[in-house]
């Protein structure tokens, strides 16, 4: 969460020439109702199963940049999916910067675990997203993100 996965995707698809895709919008344009409106009246459960399955779906596309949920990229078989693929980053943030980037957003169902529990979900999360066949510093200006991940990726995108 408040990584800057959506900004530094579209600065990456921007430059490379392909269309972002976006989970989180995606979901919320299949189901008529914002991510916070799902979880109040579906539940989380229901909001995990949608994702996978949208991710399912977005992944058959070639040549986009998917920015996913945060949960969703914690999620192994989704690991799995989008390693297989394509190439997975984990644009990593330390908690003070999460928590200093999501603070006001009230719009975030997971926020109100409290300091103890976000700390925990980010630390098992970090497990899952340790997988990723690249890891950056989310902690700089979005475009200097993109720009380390293309340097990474050089020679793959074709």
């Amino acid at each position: 969460m408040c990584s800057g996965k959506t900004t530094v995707g579209r600065i990456l698809a921007d430059r490379i020439g392909w269309d972002l895709l976006d989970v989180d919008s995606e979901i919320e344009k299949r189901e008529g109702m914002s991510i916070p409106l799902i979880f109040e009246k579906k539940g989380e459960e229901y909001f995990r199963d949608l994702e996978i399955r949208v991710l399912r779906d977005l992944a058959e596309r070639e040549r986009v940049v998917i920015s996913t949920g945060g949960g969703l990229g914690s999620n192994p078989e989704a690991m799995d999916l989008m390693k297989r693929r394509g190439y997975v980053v984990w644009i990593e943030v330390s908690f003070e910067e999460f928590l200093k980037r999501c603070s006001g957003s009230g719009d975030r169902p997971l926020l109100r675990l409290g300091e103890k529990a976000l700390r925990e979900l980010m630390k098992k999360r970090a497990e899952v997203y340790s997988r990723a066949h690249i890891r950056v510093s989310g902690e700089r200006e979005p475009r200097e993100v993109a720009e380390e991940i293309l340097v990474s990726l050089s020679g793959c995108l074709s």
